[in-house]
């Protein structure tokens, strides 16, 4: 079977570190050209400043892999549908809810498949926490996702923007677990978005959810904070109302359970998105996922904000 011609569109800190190596590495995949507005460039394939010069002038492509803010995202998206291709997405998807399920709309109706990819799902430390929640009921699950925004994003000024999602952008991986290992849905009940007075997005949140899975008097809560340096800490921990503790760390790379470790897989997140991906085009299937999206949309309606220092990069 010859393999899917892929364009990246976007070439920076997330293609490079990510998409780009995992394509490489996957004989499904051959890739055919990046798309980048500064020129940036990959051995071997042509690069195009924009996506409709690559449709109208570059070589056949089968699939585009949309790596860019996600501002631009939703045209990007809509404009390679309509050139006849399958696309996957970085996370988050879109600036809005209602913009992801008009794509996933209209991918359908042009017999296309779209891919949200929620890179912190596709571990098996994950895989594994899921299974273990399964009917259970929980008395606390506290998420704790708390890292350095320079390390991560630096000079990034989009992210601290309208639509950049400030701390929910490393936030909603966390929350991208918690939709695909909870046995009942999660719903925001209250939140306090702390926000530097010279930004537009939080750099820090703590949320409260209710869910179907606590016991009664049981409590469900999410930290995240883009203020912490030295070492980061990507934590979920979940009691359950039996007296189980399980900690699910390295950002959902490693469970254990009752401090015994029960899985702990090296970190391929994005060489099994890829794997996830070839069968989707395979089976012309699309797989949209709007769930850990519509989480942070509700804390944005329902938390407080609340104004801290400004924050200087």
């Amino acid at each position: 079977m010859a393999p899917i011609r892929i364009a990246v569109i976007g070439v920076g800190k997330i293609a490079r570190d990510e998409h780009l190596p995992s394509i490489a590495r996957d004989d499904r995949f051959a890739l055919a050209a990046v798309v980048s507005g500064s020129g940036a460039e990959v051995p071997g394939v042509p690069t195009f400043r924009d996506a409709a010069e690559l449709y109208a002038a570059g070589p056949a492509i089968d699939a585009v892999a949309i790596c860019t803010p996600p501002s631009a995202r939703t045209g990007l998206v809509r404009q390679a549908i309509d050139a006849g291709v399958d696309v996957l997405m970085e996370k988050p998807p879109t600036p809005t809810v209602g913009e992801l399920r008009d794509l996933a709309d209209h991918a359908r109706a042009k017999g296309r498949v779209l891919f949200t990819t929620w890179h912190s799902q596709y571990n098996a430390a994950v895989d594994a926490l899921k299974a273990r929640l399964a009917g259970q009921t929980l008395s606390r699950l506290a998420i704790t996702w708390k890292e350095d925004v320079r390390r991560w994003h630096p000079g990034q000024a989009w992210i601290w923007e309208a639509a950049g999602f400030g701390v929910f952008d490393p936030g909603i991986n966390a929350l991208s677990i918690l939709t695909r290992v909870l046995p009942e849905p999660a719903f925001v009940h209250s939140a306090r978005l702390l926000t530097p007075a010279n930004r537009a997005m939080p750099i820090a949140a703590e949320i409260a959810f209710a869910s179907r899975a606590l016991a009664e008097g049981g409590e469900m809560t999410a930290a995240f904070d883009w203020r912490q340096t030295g070492e980061q800490t990507w934590e979920i921990a979940a009691d359950l109302a039996d007296g189980t503790a399980l900690r699910l760390t390295g950002g959902g790379t490693t469970l254990t359970v009752d401090g015994s470790v029960v899985e702990d897989a090296p970190r391929h997140e994005y060489d099994r998105i890829y794997a996830r991906f070839a069968e989707l085009v395979a089976s012309r299937a699309s797989h949209v996922d709007p769930a850990p999206f519509e989480l942070v949309a509700d804390a944005f309606l329902v938390g407080r904000r609340e104004d801290v220092e400004p924050f200087e990069d």
